[in-house]
């Protein structure tokens, strides 16, 4: 099933991303709010413990994405520990 976000034909990278103070369900669900509700995000998945939070961008990975990602975890009060090498 083709996600509307991306347009048909055309897959991206997955991104991770490390964030700090993701311990428990609520967090998770805070997060995934905050970094999937960005227009430049077609998916977000958050690992409870970890903290690493997988995106699935709409368009290449860029230092503009990763700020925008940055400003949705601080704004949610967590902490951005930057992208995770992968």
């Amino acid at each position: 099933m083709s996600n509307p976000r991306i347009p048909d034909g055309s897959a991206q990278a997955k991104v991770v991303y490390k964030v700090d103070g993701v311990g428990s369900a609520h967090c998770q669900g805070v997060v995934t709010r905050a970094v999937g509700g960005l227009d430049e995000v077609a998916a977000v998945e958050v690992e409870i413990g970890t903290g690493l939070v997988t995106v699935t961008p709409v368009a290449a990975a860029d230092e503009a994405l990763d700020a925008l990602i940055a400003k949705a975890v601080d704004d949610a009060g967590y902490d951005f520990a930057g992208r995770v090498a992968g």
